[in-house]
């Protein structure tokens, strides 16, 4: 089987192609399902952000596996399959496997060493199992990587004062207008986000913030983690009143669609109000035609790199150590992955000489008369038993210990053929 991973991020594509490929939690099952209906995809686990969308598969042949993943991503995001190539990044084997562990630990982030990603792989995990689409070689992959983003955040400091998105636009509202206290604020959606958006306005002196929201119970949770702030609490019949009101407009729900189009701001903008709108979500929650307005002003996930840029240059020295605590879960997975690949001919070739040893054995105990195998039957079993077992020690070490995998394939293919074994179970091969 071949390990492999077909996906963009933000290094490789706009927010304007990658909403067009967000797999939001309830369309994952339909997903997966059509991905496991192609015939060379054998396991499947979809990674969905505003900063990526990465599938990871398990598959017989993978030039035609990768081929089926591309086609699904076209059609899923009804972009010309040309169109699509230039922005997707495919990675197998080694590669694939240390990009994830890379991802869970915050190590391809947008935001170096952010914390968000490693509970997003978790739920890729849970997703995979609750469909039934992580088979042994996913499930323990996935595993894997989670325990490598733990590791990298207990074992470094990486995470210390590390920015997320929410932070980074925050701090972009403020080199755009210096102080936020007499800032009129609004945030559109109450999620993890938005929270994130509420602390960072307040640890930057933000006084007058409105919260936005679906659901007036989801506005009033997130007020809760607040009280000492005098939040203004709406729902999104309210939106457009709210936004034309403000200053500056963090946006960040789960919308498909946006929610914010210039069609409805502009009879809404009072005359000489000016307005900074930073959208955090993907797909986008504001759409692109509002920059056709003079006095808006609208940032959105790709604007935050500069600001990124200048926060996490100090933990590019803690990302290097992170890198060598990978190196140590991608060689403890790919052994593991090698020894399954393994077992089936460790298997044959004990079984085939354990069989020899037993039919000489019982010749050998018939020529030396009942009275003597009875009394040194157990003597004699323990000693051929010690000479097969050192004899095939090597071997197996070896086997196991080899890294190439074409080179594995070809040991394994000579056992068969020097020890005419039967043939190998191809179910990892």
């Amino acid at each position: 089987m071949n390990i492999a991973v077909v996906g963009l991020s933000h290094k490789t594509a706009p927010v304007e192609v990658r909403e067009k490929l967000s797999i939001p939690t309830p369309e994952a099952e339909r997903a997966i399902a059509q991905l496991l209906s192609y015939p060379h995809i054998e396991e499947v686990a979809i990674l969905s952000t505003c900063n990526r969308l990465e599938i990871y598969l398990v598959t017989k042949a993978a030039e035609p596996g990768i081929r089926e993943v591309g086609q699904f991503l076209a059609d899923y995001g009804k972009i010309s399959l040309p169109e699509l190539r230039e922005h997707l990044f495919v990675l197998l084997h080694h590669d694939a496997i240390m990009h994830l562990m890379r991802v869970s630990a915050g190590l391809d982030s947008l935001v170096l060493g952010e914390g968000q990603i490693l509970s997003q792989v978790k739920h890729m995990h849970k997703l995979g199992q609750q469909h039934n689409s992580v088979g042994q070689l996913l499930n323990k992959l996935l595993k894997q990587a989670i325990t490598a983003g733990k590791r990298v955040r207990t074992e470094t400091s990486i995470g210390t004062g590390a920015v997320s998105i929410s932070s980074a636009a925050v701090e972009l509202a403020q080199m755009k207008v210096d102080d936020l206290t007499p800032q009129k604020v609004a945030v559109i959606g109450a999620g993890k986000m938005s929270r994130l958006v509420v602390k960072h306005l307040l640890a930057k002196g933000a006084t007058d913030i409105a919260v936005v929201n679906r659901s007036l119970k989801g506005a009033e949770e997130l007020a809760k983690e607040f009280k000492s702030a005098d939040l203004k609490l709406h729902t999104l019949g309210d939106l457009m009143p709210v936004v034309a009101q403000s200053d500056l407009v963090f946006t960040a729900t789960a919308s498909n669609d946006p929610l914010i189009h210039a069609a409805q701001l502009e009879p809404m903008l009072p005359a000489g109000r000016s307005l900074m709108l930073f959208d955090i979500s993907v797909p986008r929650n504001v759409h692109s035609d509002v920059n056709d307005l003079p006095q808006v002003h609208a940032f959105n996930v790709d604007d935050l790199k500069a600001v990124v840029a200048q926060n996490q240059e100090s933990r590019r020295q803690i990302a290097m150590e992170a890198e060598e605590l990978l190196e140590e879960e991608v060689e403890s997975f790919e052994a593991w992955w090698r020894s399954l690949e393994t077992v089936s001919t460790i298997s044959c070739l004990r079984d085939k000489v354990e069989t020899i040893r037993e039919q000489e054995l019982e010749k050998a105990l018939s020529r030396l008369g009942s009275e003597f195998a009875e009394k040194h039957q157990e003597i004699i079993e323990a000693l051929t038993r010690g000479i097969v077992n050192k004899i095939l020690h090597d071997p197996m070490v070896q086997l196991r210990a080899q890294q190439d995998i074409e080179a594995r394939r070809h040991a394994m293919q000579t056992l068969h053929t020097l020890f005419n074994l039967e043939p190998a179970s191809e179910k990892y091969s």
